[in-house]
């Protein structure tokens, strides 16, 4: 692995004009996966570590792999998720898991109350899934249960999309466990998502990310078998960045800066709420400024939150002046969250940017360093283009009052710096 250079090598000098007390603005890193590491590290604790495989899954396929994953599973099947609601791909994965635990393999779900309901009942995880699992031997927790408690927790939710088997295997991305994440994306009802397998020490972190929550819902501590040395998996470098939430800056948004910090070539962004605080913004057109080519894909009309999408439409103006290009995918929801950095450094995860999901939300992110994975990517990138129009100044790019009360909005409720 590359060693770090020295700040005579390209690290940013000492600034003795910052008054503000803030962390700093746009940076510039100097190149390299040793420069990067060093930077994320001290960020967020988290170093890029090789021996990883690494695969994009994308839109419903995601349920056939998680489905061989788990009946493959000899020692346990753990799976955190946002949203899970009675569905065809749900009763797959309940039968799996059922099947499963009756071979004596643990199986342990964490689901969360407000995003694994509605309003009308007919669709909730409880009980008409619940029930299943707990008959079939499969131990059921809820994040942060609303009863009685739900001022101080409407927004402390977790939004984490994860599935582990034995410890050895990962998934992670922006999938739910309902209909809307079958298909290919290409119609209102299939919804357009991006999610990524891991297999590699990456893995273990992912496992404490569970074993955190599980903790506190009230499960027991995992064994020790639940952690296995991880095996040399491949030739990916990667890390996972969990991020529970802060009043300040969260490991997501540290992450994301460090991240968006390398790109020198190109700099690609699909995210499906894209209101990221001002922050993120001026970085964004400083690297334009640098010559990056900067571009966004965000949801389009096909949106399951009216005011977040008016909010992200009050960013497009002032990207648009600085040269940032941005397009709106069209024919369904557009629920991916992945960066692309050059011709190297990616991240798939359920870090949404926009302020409730880097200040409030629990939430993880896959960093690869992988040439491999980023021409996948890449490929993603040419293929939701087609299904995509630009927006320019003169086509949907300008703001209005709507638009800017629904940014406040958004930013105020997820107490955005």
């Amino acid at each position: 692995m590359e060693s770090p250079p020295t700040e005579a090598q390209g690290w940013e000098a000492p600034d003795h004009r910052n008054r503000q007390h803030e962390m700093r603005g746009p940076m510039t890193l100097p190149p390299g996966l040793g420069a990067f590491n060093h930077a994320l590290y001290q960020s967020t604790r988290v170093r890029l570590e090789p021996g990883h495989r690494v695969d994009l899954v994308e839109n419903g396929a995601i349920f056939d792999e998680i489905v061989d994953a788990i009946r493959q599973a000899t020692e346990s099947v753990h799976i955190l998720v946002f949203i899970w609601r009675p569905s065809e791909p749900s009763a797959r994965i309940v039968e799996a898991l059922c099947e499963r635990a009756r071979a004596g393999v643990a199986c342990r779900v964490i689901v969360d109350p407000v995003g694994s309901e509605e309003v009308r009942g007919e669709h909730d995880f409880d009980p008409m899934v619940e029930w299943r699992l707990r008959e079939g031997g499969v131990e059921v927790h809820y994040f942060r249960p609303l009863s009685g408690r739900w001022l101080g927790r409407l927004f402390g939710r977790t939004h984490h999309k994860l599935v582990l088997i034995d410890g050895k295997v990962g998934f992670t991305g922006g999938f739910g466990i309902w209909k809307s994440w079958q298909g290919e994306g290409g119609s209102p009802e299939e919804w357009r998502d991006t999610n990524v397998r891991v297999e590699g020490p990456a893995v273990r972190d992912m496992q404490i990310a569970f074993a955190r929550s599980w903790q506190e819902c009230g499960g027991a501590l995992l064994p020790e078998s639940c952690f296995p040395e991880p095996s040399n998996g491949g030739d990916a470098c990667a890390g996972f960045v969990e991020s529970i939430g802060a009043s300040g800056i969260s490991e997501a948004e540290r992450m994301l800066r460090m991240v968006f910090a390398e790109a020198r070539e190109r700099l690609w962004i699909a995210n499906a709420y894209f209101t990221p605080p001002k922050a993120i913004l001026e970085q964004l057109l400083e690297k334009r400024k640098q010559g990056v080519d900067v571009r966004v894909l965000a949801a389009g009309p096909v949106h399951d939150w009216r005011i977040v999408r008016a909010s992200q439409r009050a960013t497009y103006e002032r990207m648009l002046k600085g040269g940032v290009r941005m397009w709106e995918y069209q024919p369904s929801m557009m629920h991916s969250k992945t960066v692309l950095v050059d011709d190297w450094l990616t991240v798939v995860g359920s870090t949404n940017l926009d302020a409730l999901s880097l200040h409030r939300m629990r939430e993880g992110s896959l960093v690869m360093a992988d040439k491999r994975l980023a021409a996948k990517l890449a490929k993603c990138w040419e293929r939701d283009l087609a299904h995509s129009k630009e927006v320019t100044l003169s086509h949907g790019g300008r703001t209005n009052p709507w638009r800017r009360f629904a940014r406040r909005v958004t930013q105020l409720l997820a107490l955005d710096r």
